[in-house]
């Protein structure tokens, strides 16, 4: 996958198209991932010992990872991820600046 846990990245297709959050978690064998604050729905929940009130509870979903693009670090647009070989490792590029995403 071109972005893993951790990375702010841009909704770029969808009911959320233009949103920006910070990637939550990934799931790489569904190619979805969780973004903070995008693709919300409502989930009923009975009363349990966590939750004793019960109701509604909107939470986020995970959406494919083809709808999002990280945001390049130096002009803040979304970028494409390009890969280079540096000492032996892989690391991932901004193809728009040339920044390394990885940290």
């Amino acid at each position: 996958m071109h972005v893993k846990k951790g990375d702010k990245v841009m909704v770029i297709t969808g009911k959320d198209k233009g949103k920006t959050g910070v990637i939550l978690a990934a799931f790489p064998k569904q190619s979805r991932v969780l973004v903070e604050g995008v693709n919300i729905v409502k989930k009923h929940s009975k009363p349990s010992q966590l939750n004793p009130q019960g109701g509604i509870i909107n939470q986020e979903a995970p959406i494919h990872v083809s709808n999002v693009l990280p945001i390049d670090p130096k002009s803040g647009e979304p970028t494409r991820v390009g890969i280079k070989v540096v000492d032996g490792k892989k690391i991932r590029v901004a193809k728009k600046s040339g920044e390394v995403l990885d940290k």
